[in-house]
């Protein structure tokens, strides 16, 4: 099973590459399968490419889900 989580994008870096915020953590990951990301998007992100541009209330709906499988 793959699992794609949502990412804020933080900062834009040279190569088709970004910065972005997931779960508090900063992460790095390749935008090259995407066009026109922008600072402040949010994407999914698995195994370090971005593969799909999703809209804040979905990226927050799928993090308030995650954080509710992972507490105690």
């Amino acid at each position: 099973m793959c699992l794609a989580v949502p990412v804020k994008v933080i900062e834009l870096l040279d190569g088709q590459m970004a910065v972005g915020e997931q779960l508090g953590v900063q992460v790095e990951f390749s935008t090259a399968l995407l066009e026109d990301v922008k600072i402040g998007d949010h994407v999914l992100a698995h195994a370090g490419v971005a593969i799909e541009t999703i809209n804040e209330a979905d990226a927050a709906e799928t993090l308030a889900i995650w954080n509710e499988l992972n507490a105690p």
